[in-house]
């Protein structure tokens, strides 16, 4: 038993009982006992005043990771077109890697991608990694895969950065999981811990109504994945300064595992989300489908887009890319107008970046207020048309 609790000593003050996460501590006959839900937290030693409770376990001892050095930033690409999340992730690493005193890199994978290096450096990346084959013109989990955690394995980063897209959160917990690393997935928040210069990685948890800080101080690099539109993408006169270094892919035909034929690419109407400077949102207060025509209107009105919360989304009033939220999207436009939108922290989550947040609703103790810039209190049937109508004389004048 790794933890003790000694029946002389212990005088049942039950502070053991209450603190327990778990219920692995219980009271028999006034004294304290440990029941098989004893997960060895040790949160019952620090709080028992006369030392009655002890444990066997040993500090872990943390690894020499002075050979792991730099943060890195996978830079995401398809088609030869960089994904916008990778100059977000470059942004958030120029903060990281000054404040570590460590060099900001990019690893980039494709074919026939050298046109890229120059982007990359104007986002800050002091070293280029390059690695070019005909097997990684298009993304494909074993080979990216394979060549990534090579190179990773090779080169040592202290972070390395992946955005939490359809093929980031593909490859990330591959490359994790053949390094034998942790990985914290969908972050909304990286900071450097000012004690011993971990990473904390900070993310949703419990269906977002907490937010929880992870380190992972045993293993080296620390993974995370960002998620889009979190973070502010930061040019930084870099060109001319950055180095790359060109690596040698071998890949055999066998390990692609499959082969693609075609790629069909759906329509979409509209801008991505992530890219719209201006958003008009719906919830639950604009009651149907029908309802949402005074959304439309009001972003066509303002050049805008139009998004909903994920009850709007399961309803099936707008398709699931037009969901902002902790479960959709996160969007920084400079400009979100929430119509008829409570306010619950998992829309919040997906939000909060917006430079300038309007709140509609005939609630005025929705939560959504807390957060908004302009607030108006009301029904979004009659509020919404109107400044439409508003918007559109001023533009005729």
């Amino acid at each position: 038993m790794a933890i003790v609790i000694d029946q002389e000593l212990c005088n049942g003050c039950k502070r053991c009982i209450t603190v327990c996460p778990y219920g692995g501590v219980e009271l028999r006959e006034g004294k304290a006992v440990l029941t098989d839900r004893c997960t060895a937290c040790g949160a019952c030693i620090e709080v028992c005043k006369v030392e009655a409770i002890r444990s066997d376990i040993k500090e872990r001892e943390i690894p020499d990771f002075s050979e792991y050095q730099g943060v890195w930033v996978f830079a995401e690409q398809q088609d030869g077109v960089l994904n916008r999340v990778t100059f977000e992730l470059l942004g958030l690493g120029q903060g990281l890697a000054k404040e570590l005193d460590q060099e900001l890199s990019a690893v980039l994978l494709g074919h026939e991608v050298t046109h890229l290096v120059e982007e990359l450096e104007e986002f800050g990346a002091r070293t280029i990694y390059l690695a070019q084959h005909k097997h990684l013109t298009q993304y494909q989990t074993n080979p990216y895969a394979k060549v990534l955690s090579g190179i990773v394995s090779e080169h040592k980063p202290n972070i390395f950065l992946i955005g939490a897209t359809t093929i980031g959160r593909d490859l990330a917990p591959r490359v994790s999981m053949r390094l034998n690393l942790g990985l914290t997935a969908d972050c909304t928040e990286l900071t450097i811990d000012p004690k011993d210069g971990s990473l904390l990685q900070t993310r949703p948890a419990f269906g977002g109504n907490v937010m929880a800080t992870i380190k992972t101080p045993y293993s080296r690099p620390q993974m995370a994945t960002v998620r889009p539109g979190v973070m502010e993408a930061k040019r930084k006169d870099n060109t001319g300064q950055s180095k790359v270094v060109e690596k040698k892919v071998k890949l055999l035909e066998k390990e692609r595992l499959t082969e693609i034929l075609e790629v069909v690419r759906e329509k979409k109407p509209g801008v991505n989300l992530c890219d719209a400077a201006v958003i008009v949102a719906g919830g639950r207060g604009v009651g149907s489908k029908e309802g949402l025509k005074c959304i439309y209107s009001l972003a066509e009105a303002l050049e805008g887009e139009v998004a909903g919360t994920r009850m709007v989304i399961e309803e099936g009033w707008l398709p699931a890319e037009r969901q902002v939220g902790q479960t959709g999207q996160t969007v920084r436009p400079e400009l979100y107008i929430a119509c008829g939108i409570s306010g619950a922290i998992q829309h919040r989550a997906g939000m909060l970046g917006s430079r300038y947040v309007i709140a509609i609703n005939n609630d005025e103790r929705a939560p959504i207020f807390e957060v908004a810039d302009w607030g108006i209190v009301g029904n979004l049937h009659e509020i919404v048309p109107s400044l439409a109508s508003a918007l559109r004389e001023r533009k005729a004048g």
